[in-house]
C-alpha cells in the first residue's frame, strides 16, 4: 500500500477455494475432532478437491471488439482473461460457493476488469451497456449470499468489475469528523489511513480483513462492534455512484428534508443499480481504553433477557454477544475444555471502549447479574476478540474433514426472539433429518437494539451424499420458516441471489415494483448484477 493514497493491487493472500490467507489454514483441534462423531455420527471422507491448475473453464465469451472497448476504458493491462483471474472472481465465500470451487468444471466471468477511478467505472458501464455485457461489481469477494455469481442474464457475456484499484482516503474533514473513502479500500487499509490522524471507523464485520468500504455499503454490513459501530448504514453520510444512465453524488449536509433520502436507495443495493465508487462516513477518535468481561448464564433465554435490559437501558458496552448452549460447548471444545463443553449453559462476552467505562460496566453488570448471569472474568472475552476474524478458517477445516458447515442469520423483536429461534432450529434439524443426515445447530445473538436482536445460526451436518443437493432444499425451508415466524430474510448477510426469491414476502409486491422501477430507470439494459436482490423475471 502506498503511504500517499493507499492504493493496492490484488491481495494475493486470499485462498482461491477457501477463506483468507492460505498460511492460516489449520487442522481441526483434537478436541473438536473428538466431539464431531458424538454430534454427527460417522463422518464421510470428502472427495478430493480440484487444484487450481486442474479447474476447467469455458472459453471467454468476449469477442475482440468487446475486449478492445474495455481496454480503451481502463488500459490493456487491466483487462484480464486469464483462467486464474476468472476463477478467483467466480463467486463469493459461502459454503455452496466453496463446494463448487472444489469441482473440476466451474462457471466464471469472461474477464476481470480493473478500473482505477470513478470515471473509468462509468466508462466500463457504458461499454457494457452498449455491447450487452453483464457486470458484477467485486470488492473483497466475501459475499456469502450468491451476490457475486457470474450470472449473464440475457447478455452474451459477463465481466467481474474488480474495484480494488479504487483505494484510498479521498478527503478527511477532521473538524466535522467525516472521511470520504474510495470504494475499494479494505477495512484494514481504511483503519491504517485514519489512524495516522488519530481516528478510526471502528466497523469490524468478520470479513473485515478483506471486505471493502464499497462492499460494506452495498451489503448494509453489520460489524462485530455490535452496540457501538455495528450497522454501517448508520455511519454513512454520503455516497457517489456510477450507474449505466448517469452518475449521482449524495450527502451534502448532515441532515436534510429535501425529499426522500436517496442515499438509502444504494445502501443494500448490492450492485443492481450501479457501482458505488466513494463513501462518506462518520469517524471518531481511537478509543484510549478497552475492558473485557465474560459472563455465564444458565441458558439462552435468561441470557437474552439480560441483553434486552442492557439494550433498552442504553449506553452499554461496545460489544455484547450471547452464545447459546450448543455454541458455548463447541467454543469450549476448541480450546480443549471438554469437561466444561459437556456441561449446560450459555455465555456472553462484553467489550467496553471509550470513556466512562467503569460507570457503564457497573451498570451493565448489575443488569446481567439480575437476569441470572455470573461474571466469568476477562479471559473468554479477550480470546473472542483475538480470534473474531478467524471463524471461517474453522469452516474450511470442517469442509476438508467432510463436515458440512454453513451460517445464516435473521432478526426480530425481543418478544418474538425465542419463537423465531425455535422455528429456524427446527427447520434446520428436520430438513437434514429428512435427508438422512445428523445435524448440530448453534446460535448466537450478535447485535442488539432497544426493540429486538439478531440471531446468527451455524449448522454442522454429516452429509453422506452431494452436500449441495441436500443443502438447497434445507435452505429453502429455513427461509420459509424465518418469514413465517416473523423474522427478516437477512440481518447483515444481505440478499444476493440466495434470498432474492423471498424478498417479496418481506417487502411486499409494491416494494418489489418500486425496486424494479428504480432498476429500469438506472439500468434499462439490465446489465448490473442480474438476478441479485430482485429475481430476473421481476425486473422487466
Amino acid at each position: 500500500m502506498s503511504p500517499e493514497d493507499g492504493r493496492v493491487e490484488d491481495d494475493p493472500s486470499m485462498r482461491w477455494n477457501g477463506w483468507g490467507d492460505p498460511a492460516k489454514a489449520k487442522d481441526l483441534p483434537l478436541a473438536v475432532r473428538t466431539l464431531l462423531p458424538l454430534l454427527l455420527g460417522r463422518i464421510r471422507k470428502p472427495e478430493q478437491a480440484a487444484a487450481l491448475g486442474e479447474v476447467v473453464l469455458g472459453s471467454s465469451a468476449l469477442d475482440d471488439d468487446d475486449l478492445a472497448a474495455f481496454q480503451a476504458a481502463v488500459g490493456e493491462q487491466h483487462v484480464d482473461r486469464s483462467d486464474e483471474a476468472r476463477i478467483r472472481h467466480a463467486g463469493g465465500r459461502s459454503t455452496p460457493d466453496l463446494l463448487r470451487r472444489r469441482r473440476i468444471g466451474q462457471d466464471a466471468p469472461d474477464a476481470v476488469i480493473r478500473p482505477a477511478d470513478h470515471d473509468e467505472v462509468s466508462a466500463c458501464l457504458r461499454v457494457a451497456a452498449d455491447r450487452g455485457v453483464a457486470v458484477i461489481p467485486f470488492g473483497g469477494g466475501t459475499s456469502v449470499v450468491g451476490a457475486l455469481d457470474p450470472e449473464r442474464g440475457r447478455h452474451h457475456a459477463v465481466v467481474s468489475l474488480d474495484l480494488r484499484r479504487l483505494s484510498g482516503l479521498v478527503r478527511l474533514d477532521e473538524v466535522s469528523g467525516e472521511a470520504v473513502l474510495a470504494a475499494g479500500t479494505t477495512g484494514p487499509e481504511a483503519e491504517a489511513l485514519l489512524s495516522a490522524h488519530g481516528l478510526e471507523l471502528g466497523h469490524y464485520p468478520q470479513s473485515f480483513r478483506y471486505a471493502t468500504i464499497g462492499g460494506f455499503a452495498a451489503a448494509r454490513s453489520s460489524g462485530q462492534n455490535s452496540a457501538g459501530n455495528g450497522r454501517f448504514d448508520t455511519m454513512v453520510t454520503g455516497i457517489r455512484v456510477a450507474t449505466p444512465t448517469g452518475d449521482i453524488a449524495l450527502g451534502r449536509s448532515p441532515g436534510s428534508a429535501a425529499g426522500p433520502d436517496l442515499i438509502r436507495v444504494f445502501l443494500g443495493s448490492e450492485g443492481i443499480f450501479g457501482v458505488i465508487t466513494e463513501v462518506a462516513v462518520r469517524v471518531h477518535p481511537i478509543p484510549r481504553d478497552r475492558v473485557f468481561e465474560s459472563w455465564s448464564f444458565p441458558d439462552f433465554v435468561s441470557g437474552a433477557e439480560g441483553l434486552r435490559h442492557v439494550a433498552q437501558h442504553g449506553n452499554g458496552p461496545t460489544v455484547i454477544r450471547l452464545s447459546d448452549e450448543a455454541e458455548t460447548a463447541v467454543s469450549l471444545a476448541q480450546v480443549g475444555k471438554i469437561g466444561k463443553a459437556l456441561a449446560k449453559g450459555a455465555s456472553v462476552v462484553t467489550v467496553y471502549e471509550g470513556d466512562d467505562i467503569a460507570e457503564r460496566r457497573s451498570r451493565v453488570s448489575a443488569l446481567l447479574a439480575a437476569a441470572g448471569g455470573v461474571s466469568a472474568g476477562e479471559g473468554a472475552a479477550e480470546e473472542w476478540l483475538k480470534g473474531r476474524f478467524d471463524g471461517p478458517y474453522l469452516r474450511d477445516s470442517l469442509l476438508d474433514a467432510g463436515v458440512f458447515c454453513e451460517t445464516l442469520e435473521t432478526a426480530t423483536t425481543w418478544s418474538n426472539l425465542s419463537t423465531l429461534r425455535s422455528a429456524v432450529e427446527a427447520a434446520l434439524k428436520d430438513g437434514f433429518a429428512q435427508a438422512g443426515a445428523r445435524s448440530y445447530v448453534m446460535c448466537h445473538v450478535s447485535h442488539v437494539y432497544p426493540t429486538g436482536a439478531s440471531l446468527y445460526f451455524t449448522v454442522l451436518a454429516g452429509i453422506r451424499s452431494d452436500p449441495l443437493a441436500v443443502w438447497e432444499p434445507v435452505k429453502a425451508s429455513v427461509n420459509d420458516a424465518i418469514l413465517a415466524a416473523g423474522g427478516t430474510i437477512s440481518h447483515h448477510h444481505a440478499v444476493g441471489r440466495d434470498h432474492a426469491a423471498w424478498l417479496e414476502h418481506e417487502i411486499g409486491e409494491t416494494g418489489i415494483r418500486i425496486l424494479s422501477a428504480i432498476k429500469r430507470e438506472l439500468d434499462p439494459s439490465e446489465i448490473m448484477n442480474p438476478g441479485a436482490v430482485i429475481p430476473i423475471e421481476r425486473t422487466r
